[in-house]
């Protein structure tokens, strides 16, 4: 299928995918969010939902074979970040982090294109969608968010699930 295509085809076999780590504080957040949006969605066709993934590099590569559309949820952190502002972007403008010094440091968007090069069938970089919610804590061990991001989550998971519902259902 035509990439261009794969956007308005809602057949299109989706992964969900929340990202992080369940034991560092909001880090946890792209889980909590896709293990509460399937809740919602119950069972959808064409849409597969992996709530909790902490594997990176590489390693990434198991499960995102055989998708036309990968939807990933991650936390992110940045210098003047507000706890709970979120950003979506494709995996298009991940090109510039590109590194492939050694596969033991590939990051996201050098692993996709490998599995690309090596003949996998992996989401075009234009049906790969990522949403990153802002954290404050990404170092602290903890099962609980922050309580920054604990007060806002009801706002911004709101836009989010609108978000990713038009993401899988175009």
């Amino acid at each position: 299928m035509h990439p261009a295509s794969e956007a308005t085809n809602p057949a299109a076999k989706t992964l969900l995918l929340g990202m992080g780590n369940p034991y560092l504080s909001d880090d946890s957040i792209g889980i909590r969010l896709v293990r509460d949006f399937s809740q919602m969605l119950g069972n959808m066709p064409n849409l597969e939902v992996i709530e909790e993934c902490c594997a990176g590099g590489l390693n990434l590569l198991d499960f995102l074979g055989g998708f036309e559309r990968l939807i990933v949820v991650d936390s992110i952190k940045t210098r003047e970040g507000i706890p709970g502002r979120w950003y979506r972007f494709t995996a298009e403008r991940l090109r510039e982090t590109m590194n492939l010094t050694g596969v033991h440091d590939a990051n996201f968007a050098t692993a996709l294109e490998l599995g690309r090069q090596i003949g996998m069938r992996i989401p075009s970089e234009s049906e790969t969608h990522i949403v990153a919610i802002e954290i404050l804590d990404n170092m602290t061990f903890s099962e609980r968010l922050t309580d920054e991001l604990e007060r806002t989550y009801p706002a911004f998971s709101g836009e989010i699930f609108r978000e990713l519902r038009s993401l899988i259902n175009p």
